[in-house]
């Protein structure tokens, strides 16, 4: 497994125990510059598990650029058969099996995976709140268009539709694309195919100061560089420069009776991980 983090000491440690004991063999993990414990955090985990780490210090953010040497790097260094293609806010559950690996073989070329939002209720403003307490997913998003994504105020951004994951052989890949949602391989026309038994839990949002934390990274990576990001992103920083992010923030919470509703239309489901609270 493959994962660029920046700024994760929240949600890393998590993240690495429970892809472990969901059959990931190895980890290669690349920090762009984090400033507040992840890289220390990933110090500790590297004497219990098979971990490598990578420094990037440049602050460009080329993601599917770095993403793509990660992959190189789990071919040429760690022998990898497949790379799962990771962020730090992303579970893969093995849906109905002990392990991912009873869902992959090694002639894989490219496997594409569902990933779901997890939506948010009045719990996440309680104390002692852990985002791994989220037990709704969006099932079937709402699909709202781009142009109501960056401009409406009432659009419900956890609803909308999210692009899919994939794990990837790393001989023959030729380049990981966007947000790892997509991959150019040599062999994709031959055998890439969709896996129903794997799914990627999302949790973006995990509490207010994480969510303007990641906002304001975001406004300084457009301000000073070409990184491309969602639409969703831009709305965001939009909303940071108003002053009105955390009203937005307080629009992501659903009542009991928006969610009874959610539910009745099968927006939403009741789906919930067993994630290690560090």
């Amino acid at each position: 497994m493959t994962i660029l983090v920046k700024n994760e000491a929240d949600i890393i440690e998590d993240n690495i125990r429970y892809h472990a004991a969901q059959g990931v063999q190895c980890f290669a993990v690349m920090d762009n510059a984090s400033d507040d414990g992840t890289r220390e955090i990933l110090e500790v985990l590297k004497s219990e598990f098979d971990l490598h780490v990578i420094d990037q210090p440049d602050q460009n953010y080329q993601q599917a650029r770095w993403m793509t040497e990660l992959a190189e790097y789990c071919r040429t260094e760690l022998k990898a058969d497949l790379v799962i293609s990771n962020d730090a806010d992303e579970f893969w559950q093995a849906e109905e099996a002990e392990s991912l690996q009873d869902y992959l073989h090694y002639t894989d070329s490219v496997v594409t995976v569902r990933r779901y939002n997890m939506a948010l209720d009045y719990s996440v403003l309680s104390k002692g709140y852990h985002y791994s307490h989220a037990s709704l997913r969006v099932k079937n998003p709402i699909l709202y268009d781009s142009s109501a994504q960056i401009n409406e105020t009432a659009v419900a951004m956890l609803l909308v539709k999210i692009s899919p994951k994939t794990i990837v052989n790393p001989y023959g890949l030729i380049r990981l694309k966007g947000g790892n949602h997509r991959a150019k391989h040599v062999w994709k026309l031959m055998n890439a195919r969709n896996e129903p038994g794997i799914s990627v839990h999302h949790y973006p949002i995990r509490n207010y100061a994480q969510f303007e934390r990641n906002i304001q990274n975001r406004k300084r990576l457009l301000e000073t560089t070409n990184a491309k990001m969602g639409d969703h992103y831009r709305r965001w920083v939009r909303m940071l420069n108003e002053g009105t992010l955390e009203d937005e923030f307080k629009r992501f919470i659903l009542n009991q009776q928006e969610i009874d509703t959610l539910l009745k239309l099968g927006v939403l489901e009741h789906k919930k991980l067993s994630i290690t609270n560090s």
